[in-house]
C-alpha cells in the first residue's frame, strides 16, 4: 500500500459525519487536488466514547460507498502500542506507532556502538540541500541521539513485526510519532532518527515530529511562526536527503499531529511543500465534533439545549476532562463564561463564541479548548446525543464539510 503526496486524517469522535467529511475531499478533487482521506480514532477515544475499532472501519466504508468515492482511503489505528494495537488490527490499514515513551530511555550499549559504527561516515561537517548551515556531527553527537532515541526506533519495529505477522509487509500504511516529546528535534536528530527506523527495517511512510511552539487542540499555533517555518523546511530537507541515503520509502513525508486550526503555519507549510515538491499528512482531531456542537446550537431547540447542557458540564469537570490533555491545551479559566451567562444566549451567540473565526469579536478560544475536550459528555448522553445528530444532519455536515474544505484544505493544498 502506498500513501500518496497529500493525505488527511480525519477524526470523528462519534463516527457520525464520514460522508460530511469525505465531501470536503471531493471538493478539492474537483478543483484538480488528490488528497487521500485516512479517518483516525485512537484507543482513548474509543474508550471514552464506548465505540468499537471496527465502528470506524464501518463509518469509513459507508461513507465511500454512498460518495461513490474510487480512490484510495484509509482507516488509522492512532497512537497505538503494543499493549492495544491487537484490538485494532483487523479493521485498520494505516498504523501510527506511538513511541514518544521510549524516547529518552537509554538503549543497550552494544547497540549504541554498532549504530555509531554504522554511521561513523558522517562525522565531520554535513551539508544537506535546504539547510542552511551545514550539519556539524561528532561521534559524540550520535552516540547522544543514539542513547536518546534508539530504543524508541526498535520499539518501533518490534510493533510493526507484530503487525506485519497478522496482517503482511504490504498490506498497511506506518506513520512513526515522535511529536508527544519535550523539545522539538534538530535536524541532526532527525537525520539519525530516519537511519535508526532505517536500520530497523520499519518502513515509514509518514515520520511525526515534535516542532518548536504549541500545538493546542483545535486553536491556531502558539509560537514564532518564523521559527517554526525554519525547523519544518529543514525537516523537509533532510527527510528527503534520508529517503535517498537510507533507502526508506520514497514517499516518505512529514505528519503534523494536532494540525487542525493551525492557520497561521499553513501559509508557510504551503510556501515549503512547493519549494521542496514535498507531500504532507495532517492529522485533524476533535475539529468535526466542535462543527456537530456548533450545529447543534444553531438549530436551536433541543439542539441548543444539548449544546448548552455539555458546556456545563464541562464547565464542573474541567480538570477531569483536561486532565488527559494537559500537554496540549492551554485554558484561562477565568475566561470562560459562566453557565448561568450561557443559558441566555441563543444559537448564534453560542455558535460565535465556539467557531473558530479570529476575526469575529465573540470567538473565545478557551470556550473551544474546553468543549474540546468535553466529548466525553456527549458521550455520556447516549442516543440523546446521536439521535440529535441524525436530527439536525444536514445542517451539521454543511458545517463539517465547510471547515475542512475551506479552512484547511484550501490553504493547505489548493494553489
Amino acid at each position: 500500500m502506498i500513501l500518496k503526496k497529500y493525505s488527511f486524517g480525519i477524526g470523528d469522535r462519534f463516527g457520525h459525519q464520514g460522508k460530511a467529511q469525505l465531501a470536503a475531499i471531493i471538493k478539492a478533487k474537483q478543483q484538480g487536488v488528490n488528497v487521500t482521506p485516512v479517518w483516525n480514532k485512537s484507543y482513548r477515544e474509543h474508550t471514552i466514547i464506548g465505540t468499537k475499532h471496527a465502528d470506524t472501519r464501518k463509518e469509513a466504508d459507508e461513507a465511500v460507498k454512498a460518495c461513490r468515492w474510487n480512490e484510495a482511503y484509509f482507516v488509522d489505528a492512532d497512537h497505538i502500542g503494543l499493549g492495544n494495537v491487537d484490538k485494532f488490527i483487523k479493521s485498520s490499514d494505516f498504523f501510527t506507532l506511538d513511541v514518544a515513551d521510549f524516547i529518552g530511555k537509554p538503549a543497550n550499549e552494544v547497540d549504541v556502538n554498532t549504530f555509531i559504527q554504522k554511521h561513523k561516515q558522517y562525522i565531520g561537517s554535513l551539508s544537506i540541500d535546504g539547510v542552511d548551515e551545514p550539519l556539524e556531527i561528532t561521534e559524540e553527537i550520535i552516540s547522544e541521539i543514539a542513547n536518546k532515541t534508539l530504543l524508541a526506533a526498535q520499539q518501533a519495529r518490534k510493533i510493526y513485526s507484530h503487525i506485519t505477522a497478522a496482517k503482511g509487509a504490504d498490506n498497511f500504511i506506518t506513520e512513526v510519532s515522535m511529536d508527544e516529546t519535550d523539545q522539538p528535534q534538530t535536524p541532526v536528530e532527525m537525520l539519525f532518527i530516519l537511519a535508526a527506523i532505517a536500520d530497523e527495517g520499519v518502513p515509514a511512510q509518514t515520520i511525526a515530529p515534535k516542532f518548536t511552539g504549541r500545538f493546542n487542540k483545535g486553536v491556531d499555533y502558539v509560537g514564532d511562526v518564523a521559527r517554526f517555518a525554519k525547523e519544518f523546511e529543514e525537516d523537509l530537507a533532510v527527510v528527503a536527503f534520508a529517503v535517498k541515503e537510507f533507502g526508506l520509502p520514497e514517499n516518505l513525508k512529514l505528519s503534523i499531529h494536532s494540525g487542525s486550526d493551525k492557520f497561521s503555519i499553513y501559509e508557510p507549510m504551503k510556501k515549503a511543500m512547493k519549494k521542496f515538491d514535498a507531500g504532507l499528512h495532517i492529522k485533524t482531531a476533535g475539529t468535526t465534533w466542535l462543527e456537530e456542537l456548533i450545529g447543534l446550537a444553531v438549530a436551536g431547540g433541543d439542539g441548543l439545549s444539548i449544546a448548552k447542557e455539555i458546556y456545563a458540564e464541562a464547565l464542573k469537570r474541567m480538570d477531569e476532562l483536561c486532565g488527559p490533555y494537559a500537554t496540549v491545551i492551554d485554558i484561562n479559566p477565568a475566561k470562560l463564561p459562566k453557565a448561568q451567562e450561557i443559558n441566555k444566549w441563543d444559537g448564534q451567540q453560542f455558535a460565535s463564541a465556539l467557531q473558530h473565526d479570529q476575526t469575529c469579536p465573540e470567538f473565545n478560544p478557551n470556550l473551544r479548548q474546553l468543549l474540546h475536550v468535553g466529548y466525553k459528555i456527549a458521550a455520556e448522553m447516549g442516543s440523546r446525543f446521536t439521535d440529535a445528530l441524525d436530527k439536525y444532519e444536514q445542517a451539521i455536515a454543511a458545517n463539517v464539510t465547510e471547515n475542512i474544505y475551506e479552512r484547511h484544505i484550501k490553504p493547505l493544498f489548493l494553489k
